[in-house]
């Protein structure tokens, strides 16, 4: 039978799954409606607790297409690592960059008790991972760095999914550029007004400062460009934008530059 699958923000319980150790009629009905909710859903594999059940079992749908039974998993060994794009359902398939082993070793009961060992790479075990994780009431959530945590709760809050091309931050990191930007030319407009009272020429400074705004706007023309091919979606990642801003920038330094050459 076709069970409902646990989503958030509801949650998933902080107790560790419950060893099975009587393989009757309740276990081989569990196993039933993980592979019903499986086919129906279209996934690769589920977990017991994904649809409330605290029992440790996962049920995994290889390449071929058939259906492995896992009673009580354990993961004895692992090597390798990398970094990879997981979507998670419990997460309504929002993504994150997640750090697992690619590859792993697993001991596992079938619905008769029988012991059996199975050894998974790449994709494989990287799901696997995922099911073990729901086992002990957890989520890939906790498997996040501090800054891509960060950004998931943001995807979370959002509703959105960033890198997403219906997604569009308020926020960009070439907003940080503009900012320095237009301090420096505050910090020239001042320079400008303090020459007028003193006896030395600041000219020279004044100069030097204008090649850095030169510089921050090349930088920010062409930054913001690739920061914009993320979210092809903002009409504040345009060309036409981006273009624009940088034109104001160089406004605002000529209209500081041109007194200052002929008073400084």
């Amino acid at each position: 039978m076709v069970q409902e699958i646990i989503t958030y923000p509801r949650p998933l319980s902080l107790e560790y799954g419950t060893d099975v150790r009587i393989y009757d009629a309740k276990l081989f009905a569990l196993l039933e409606d993980l592979k019903d909710t499986i086919k129906a859903n279209n996934l690769q594999a589920l977990s017991a607790y994904q649809i409330g059940s605290y029992f440790n079992v996962i049920v995994f749908r290889n390449e071929a297409g058939e259906f492995i039974e896992m009673v009580n998993p354990v993961q004895i060994s692992h090597s390798g690592e990398s970094i990879e794009e997981e979507t998670t359902f419990y997460y309504g398939n929002r993504s994150a960059k997640v750090k697992r082993f690619t590859d792993i070793s697993v001991i596992y009961e079938d619905r008769k008790g029988k012991n059996h060992s199975l050894k998974l790479s790449n994709d494989a075990a990287r799901i696997i991972q995922r099911k073990l994780d729901y086992l002990f009431g957890s989520t890939f959530l906790d498997r996040l760095s501090k800054d891509e945590k960060e950004k998931f709760e943001a995807k979370l809050s959002l509703g959105a999914d960033v890198g997403k091309e219906n997604y569009c931050p308020t926020t960009f990191v070439r907003d940080k550029i503009i900012k320095a930007i237009n301090l420096l030319l505050l910090a020239m407009v001042l320079l400008f007004f303090v020459s007028f009272m003193v006896d030395a020429s600041l000219w020279q400074y004044q100069l030097y400062s204008s090649f850095i705004v030169l510089f921050l706007q090349i930088v920010y023309f062409f930054y913001a460009q690739y920061e914009g091919k993320k979210y092809s979606s903002c009409v504040s990642c345009s060309i036409g934008n981006i273009i624009g801003t940088t034109f104001i920038s160089f406004i605002r330094l000529s209209l500081v530059m041109i007194p200052s050459y002929f008073f400084m």
